[in-house]
């Protein structure tokens, strides 16, 4: 995940279709599936 944070542009797909679409910052603010993918995978850093 660490370089899904510099991408200009993020797609979450669940399912085959398209669930989630922005910017990390604005994916991660938006409290979905990648803002929870992306708190786990910090959580497991420290």
């Amino acid at each position: 995940l660490s370089t899904v944070e510099t991408a200009d542009r993020v797609l979450v797909v669940h399912d085959g279709r398209i669930v989630e679409d922005g910017t990390p910052a604005e994916l991660i603010g938006g409290g979905g599936r990648f803002a929870d993918l992306h708190g786990a995978w910090k959580d497991s850093l420290v």
